[in-house]
């Protein structure tokens, strides 16, 4: 099964709420936090509303 490696890139300071509960439902919580996910349509959906302070890696 094919994972994506996620990488949190920019601060969670002064986001929406909905972001950061996003971020931590991922396991990231500071800058430089990284985690192994399976690639799949919920983690999909994740990454579509914060891409813009991740930095997502296919393995």
């Amino acid at each position: 099964m094919a994972t994506l490696k996620i990488k949190l890139v920019m601060s969670l300071n002064g986001r929406l709420e909905k972001h950061i509960a996003t971020a931590n439902s991922l396991g990231l919580y500071k800058i430089g936090n990284v985690t192994v996910q399976p690639d799949n349509a919920q983690t999909r959906g994740k990454i579509a509303k914060i891409g813009y302070l991740l930095q997502v890696t296919e393995e």
